[in-house]
Parts: C-alpha cells; sequence; structure tokens
C-alpha cells in the first residue's frame, strides 16, 4: 500500500509520527513544511516541501494545489493520511476531484475537544474515513470514528 501523509510541522506531524506502528510497514511519502522539527523528524524519509504560512493564505493554497497536483500524479498514493492543517486540503479535494481510487482518511487534533477545525470542516465532505480521539469531537463530527488518543 502506498501512504501519503500530509500535514503542517509541529503539532500535527508529531501526531502523524506517533501512528509509525502503522505507516512503518508500507511505501510512504510526506508532505510538510520544511522546518527544523520536520527536518528532524523525518530524516531519512521521502518528502516532499509544501509552501507556508497557510493560515489564511491564498497565495501558498494556490502554490499547494500545484504540490498537490504533482504529488498524485506522480506518487500515485492508495491512502491519503491527514492530521491537517491547511495544507491537507488541495489534497484530499483534488483526490477526490480527480476520481481515483484513492481512499482519505483524516485524524482530528487531540487539542481541538470544544469546536472542530478549520481543516476538518473543510475536508470533511471529502474524507472516506473521518477519526477522532475524544468523545466531545463526535459530536462535530457525525459518523466520525473514535479512536481514543494518539500520542
Amino acid at each position: 500500500m502506498k501512504i501519503l501523509l500530509v500535514g503542517s510541522s509541529g503539532g500535527h506531524l508529531t501526531q502523524m509520527t506517533c501512528l509509525s506502528p502503522w505507516w512503518s510497514e508500507h511505501d510512504r511519502h510526506w508532505v510538510t513544511f520544511d522546518t527544523a522539527d520536520a527536518l528532524s523528524k523525518l530524516e531519512g524519509e521521502s518528502v516532499t516541501w509544501a509552501h507556508h504560512p497557510t493560515t489564511r493564505n491564498v497565495r501558498n493554497l494556490l502554490r499547494n494545489t500545484v504540490v498537490a497536483w504533482r504529488e498524485l500524479r506522480r506518487y500515485r498514493p492508495d491512502v491519503i493520511v491527514s492530521t491537517g492543517a491547511a495544507v491537507a486540503v488541495p489534497f484530499f479535494w483534488l483526490s477526490r476531484l480527480t476520481a481515483r481510487e484513492c481512499r482519505t482518511v483524516y485524524l482530528e487534533v487531540i487539542d481541538r475537544v470544544d469546536s472542530p477545525t478549520l481543516t476538518a470542516r473543510l475536508c470533511g465532505p471529502v474524507t472516506d474515513l473521518f477519526l477522532v480521539q475524544w468523545p466531545e469531537q463526535q459530536q462535530f463530527h457525525p459518523g466520525a470514528v473514535l479512536v481514543g488518543k494518539v500520542w
């Protein structure tokens, strides 16, 4: 299975690295930001650097849409996994719009219990499997699967 792991650096990347017992057994490629923590955590991994900042930055959204288009065509993943943030949006939507047989999995971050993240709201409509870490998060994401805390 070919996995594309897409997410911001910092806490989002930390959450995805906690899933290493699962993804370490598969062919994988990462898309994240070229930051000190990402360089350290992903040393030796196959990585494409996305453009940041992404928070309400239309220019970088467009630039990351080009990155998403290129990486989806080049890598041809079987599944895209993300914990957010905004860098995930073009990957999830382009995957759905190109009608490829690529599944999407979104894991809502652990620290947003009282409201959904903007990325979760944007990716939710095109996510095949939506995961949450707290029972309280299920009220914002009907149909989400409770997986518990990912540390």
